[in-house]
């Protein structure tokens, strides 16, 4: 089963829900009890490999991380 994040529409409480694809209908908030739920779009990372021509140290470009933790300089 996968874990989905959601967020309330009345008291925009975010949270993480274990759930079915069907039973994802059915979700309550877990502060107010609410069924008034929102499934967010979730991101997450992705590891590639690194060809011949990669030269330590240099920019790869991509642009997709730009959140500081990776290293890559952007």
């Amino acid at each position: 089963m996968p874990v989905y994040e959601y967020v309330c529409k009345d008291c925009q409480t975010r949270f993480d829900k274990l759930t079915r694809g069907a039973d994802g209908q059915h979700v309550t908030c877990e502060s107010c009890a609410s069924g008034n739920v929102r499934r967010l779009m979730s991101t997450f990372a992705t590891v590639g490999g690194f060809d011949d021509t990669f030269v330590a140290g240099e920019n790869m470009g991509g642009g997709g991380c730009c959140g500081g933790s990776c290293g890559c300089g952007h």
